[in-house]
């Protein structure tokens, strides 16, 4: 979850270990086990989602011409794949509408990833001074820290109210993660 570095080398660590717990999800047999991947799957997307949303496309918008139509395609990305994993909870994941859903998300966020990796980290580092993408990576990590860890498609996605707000919602996931057990 904390990786280290400037923004850019924070979410591209994040992107290769969502890579690598799609791959678990995909990879576990037995249902219980699958779950449990799948839930820590969706705390870690999660958890990236909102940082992004907190922090990289208000720069984004700031640093770019086109900052705005580019940061508004981001957050659209995000809210389809939020509701895939809204759709997600709750489905037994020895049933295939799981299977569907986990293979519409990998594809969603492979998509996701390859424009923000190819096209927008790019033009980010050749916009921002280090210190700038510095700054940004202590926030990201600071964000995900704090970040919900269950999918809230009603929840802001844009600033100020993001930032308000998902603190909140993060406390309260946390908890309800303790009792349950989820993720571990």
């Amino acid at each position: 979850m904390g990786h280290g570095g400037d923004v850019i080398a924070e979410l591209t660590a994040d992107h290769r270990e969502v890579d690598e717990m799609f791959s678990d999800v995909e990879h576990t047999t037995p249902a219980d086990e699958r779950q449990t991947a799948a839930e820590r799957l969706t705390i870690e997307l999660v958890r990236h989602s909102v940082a992004e949303e907190e922090h990289l496309y208000p720069a984004i918008r700031e640093h770019l011409p086109d900052g705005d139509l580019i940061a508004d395609k981001e957050i659209a990305d995000h809210a389809r794949i939020e509701k895939l994993l809204k759709d997600l909870e709750g489905l037994d994941a020895a049933g295939p509408e799981f299977d569907r859903i986990i293979a519409v998300m990998k594809d969603e966020v492979s998509a996701h990833v390859r424009d923000e990796e190819g096209t927008l980290f790019p033009r980010l580092r050749q916009a921002c001074p280090q210190e700038t993408l510095d700054e940004l990576g202590d926030k990201v990590r600071r964000a995900k820290k704090l970040a919900p860890t269950r999918p809230h498609p009603g929840m802001p996605d844009t600033p100020p109210a993001n930032r308000l707000l998902a603190p909140g919602a993060g406390l309260v996931d946390r908890a309800r993660d303790f009792v349950t057990g989820r993720g571990r």
